[in-house]
């Protein structure tokens, strides 16, 4: 009995250090080593944003800097906003919540030398991107995103290598896209969309899956030379812009494609070839608002998984072929808007047939009004005569 009291005595102050030991690592911070040049890039950044933007519940109200930024555990100070790395010495990441900051992004963000993630998305900053900004060169996520930053996109950037997403969409930059871009050999996703930017597309990073440039004042033809080796691409957004020319045969057949968005440009023809082998992945395409002249391209429909077509308000003449009726995922197609003659195919509106669209605002002949697909109304009889040159011909 006497042992087994001593080893009952043991265990219980063994219990009381334990509680003591847990109880007091958890209320006494970790002294923090945060690099005093981090620490002075952060009282730089939060310094050139208006003090009036930063409300009292936001994430730069808790940037108190009597108080180590890396400083663990944070309960009143620096409680969001930043990471750092697992021995609290240097910032890895800075992610601002969407509070409506107001202000400047200082050049001394290159300091950050640490840095892989920047996100000041959905905020109101304003003024150019520092060029100081590819001294970061740890950096992977740059996003920008909704803001007002204006001037022209640095040259510099494409020193980043080891960048794998860049989004500045939303925001008001303007000039050319720097050229080229194929050095950013990590980047997969790239967004310039709503902004003011102008020129030809440049020479595309090789490793792309993600392009998305839509809502610009971008111009020329697609080169070739700017989508060499992109053989991972998958989505391209290039709408509303004001690109010209052929579409040629090589665009549909990049391997990866799946998703093709370039409607309201001023295109004027396109080539579609018939995949080798049958072998695609594309699923949906829409050419619509564009200049297009022709007939319509037979060859999509051998992209077997093709879903969703558009080619509405362009100048397409001739009929619709009937393997357009035929083929076995398509669900929404648009043609409306264009001077197509002779009957649709009498497929498209059997009972069973699951396609969605339009086929209205053309010179077709016999489509019944009581489909959906035939709304709106065909054009009058005089505008595609005149179109034809005379009566027109199925």
């Amino acid at each position: 009995m006497p042992n087994r009291t001593i080893l009952d005595s043991r265990l219980l102050l063994l219990l009381i250090l334990l509680r003591f030991f847990f109880f007091y690592s958890s209320s006494v911070p970790v002294q923090a080593l945060t690099s005093p040049t981090d620490i002075s890039a952060l009282k730089a950044f939060k310094a050139s944003i208006k003090p009036s933007s930063i409300p009292p519940w936001s994430c730069l109200a808790s940037w108190n800097f009597a108080t180590d930024p890396c400083a663990v555990p944070r309960r009143t100070q620096f409680i969001c906003g930043l990471t750092c790395n697992y021995n609290s010495t240097r910032v890895t990441q800075l992610v601002l919540d969407p509070a409506g900051y107001s202000g400047t992004l200082n050049p001394l963000i290159s300091h950050l030398s640490q840095l892989t993630t920047l996100d000041l998305s959905d905020n109101s900053f304003f003024g150019p991107i520092p060029s100081s900004i590819s001294s970061l060169s740890n950096l992977q996520t740059l996003t920008l995103r909704s803001n007002s930053f204006s001037g022209s996109l640095p040259a510099s950037i494409t020193s980043l290598k080891s960048l794998e997403s860049l989004d500045l969409s939303h925001n008001s930059l303007n000039g050319f896209i720097p050229n080229p871009m194929n050095s950013l050999s990590n980047l997969r996703r790239f967004d310039l969309s709503y902004n003011k930017l102008s020129g030809s597309l440049p020479k595309l990073p090789p490793h792309l899956l993600e392009l998305a440039l839509k809502h610009n004042s971008l111009s020329g033809s697609l080169s070739k030379s700017s989508f060499d080796r992109l053989t991972q691409l998958e989505v391209i957004e290039l709408s509303e812009n004001a690109f010209t020319g052929t579409l040629q045969a090589w665009f549909f057949l990049m391997p990866s494609l799946q998703q093709v968005d370039l409607a309201n440009n001023n295109l004027t023809r396109i080539e579609v070839l018939k995949p080798a082998g049958g072998k695609s992945e594309l699923v949906a395409v829409d050419l619509g608002f564009n200049k297009i002249e022709g007939h319509l391209p037979m060859n999509f429909t051998g992209h077997p998984l093709l879903s969703s077509l558009s080619i509405r308000d362009n100048r397409l003449r001739g009929t619709i072929p009937l393997e357009y009726s035929k083929t076995k995922f398509l669900r929404r197609l648009f043609l409306d808007g264009n001077f197509l003659i002779g009957k649709p195919p009498a497929g498209f509106f059997e009972r069973d047939n699951p396609v969605s669209g339009s086929l209205g605002d053309n010179c077709l002949q016999g489509c019944p009004t009581s489909s959906q697909l035939c709304a709106p109304h065909q054009k009058p009889y005089a505008v595609c005569k005149q179109v034809y040159g005379g009566k027109p011909r199925s």
